[in-house]
């Protein structure tokens, strides 16, 4: 059986090409490295060669799905805080680049005949102004993209809509079987850093950098968010590809555990054992207010569970970062 994975040097791409590997499977590899990088590759002993392909071009996304069983969607155009939200002209550009990647993946899967696709979907698919609410958690009937939509559709900027769009193509896509992964906030090993990283990876950073660098935190750390560490978020994605089917498989993908910013970085702050006085910055975005799944599908559909603590990740992903930031 032969499968592609777009984005597959990125932080879960990398991370879901070992276990495909590990199990044997003939893989195919994808990525433009405006995200993902070789050495994320390289450092997991992957020896397949990652074509570099910009997934805007149709004809090149139709070369890469010929004669493919299975396509894991995983490549996107993605950022901080400040890339998604940071004006209307970045939220179009979000927006327009996605849809066209998403278009082009999904019509060459069609043209191809590719039996299986499973989507990395996103939280910014469900309604902003409810993220914008203390306490709230999202379940997959919130949002309803099967046999028609139902529910409240109000994505997250241009980001969301984007997703929520893939997610309309792929209920259409009659002849394929399809999972869907609401995928929540992720972290691990071979995640971006620099500008374009995301909250976990960041807070990091600066927590080893420090004294060079203050840890300034964005906001004022009551926002709320949920982590997944990379290889429970893996897992899911393979055994949601065992249950994809038509009409699509739609599963929130997350710990179930939500946390508050402050919290999380009050936890790195010990992880790094240094005496350094956290800074809030709340003239900084800090996007939604919460966001957090039910994830009772993800474990009853597909018999799945998260097992790595969020102790437990934030060690090996301080490990990881120390060392990436030391070359």
């Amino acid at each position: 059986m032969k499968t592609l994975i777009t984005g597959a040097a990125g932080l879960i791409g990398s991370h879901l090409v070992r276990s495909l590997l590990d199990l044997d499977r003939e893989v195919i590899i994808t990525d433009d490295f405006s995200r993902g990088s070789q050495q994320n590759l390289d450092d997991l002993k992957i020896p397949n060669e990652c074509l570099v392909a910009d997934l805007k071009y149709f004809d090149k996304v139709l070369r890469l799905t010929k004669g493919v069983d299975t396509v894991f969607h995983l490549a996107a155009k993605v950022g901080s805080v400040d890339y998604l939200h940071g004006s209307d002209a970045k939220e179009l550009d979000a927006m327009q680049i996605n849809i066209a990647i998403d278009t082009n993946v999904l019509k060459s899967c069609v043209d191809n005949g590719v039996k299986k696709i499973i989507y990395a979907s996103s939280v910014s698919v469900y309604p902003i102004h409810l993220q914008q609410r203390q306490n709230i958690v999202f379940e997959e009937d919130d949002l309803q993209i099967s046999d028609k939509i139902q529910g409240e559709i109000n994505p997250e900027g241009g980001y969301g809509w984007a997703k929520f769009m893939g997610e309309v193509q792929l209920a259409l896509m009659t002849e394929t079987k399809v999972g869907i992964a609401r995928i929540f906030n992720t972290y691990g090993d071979n995640a971006a850093l620099g500008a374009s990283s995301h909250v976990v990876q960041a807070l990091i950073s600066k927590a080893i950098r420090y004294p060079k660098e203050q840890f300034v935190v964005w906001g004022d750390g009551k926002q709320t968010r949920d982590f997944l560490y990379v290889s429970d978020c893996v897992n899911a994605l393979l055994k949601l590809e065992e249950k994809a089917s038509f009409p699509p498989v739609v599963v929130n993908i997350g710990s179930d555990k939500e946390i508050s910013i402050g919290t999380l970085a009050e936890k790195i702050v010990k992880i790094s054992g240094k005496s350094l006085k956290i800074k809030y910055d709340t003239s900084k975005p800090i996007g939604p207010i919460s966001r957090s799944p039910v994830t009772t599908k993800a474990r009853e559909i597909l018999g799945w569970k998260d097992v790595v603590t969020l102790e437990e990740g934030l060690k090996k992903t301080y490990v990881w970062v120390e060392k990436r930031l030391s070359k």
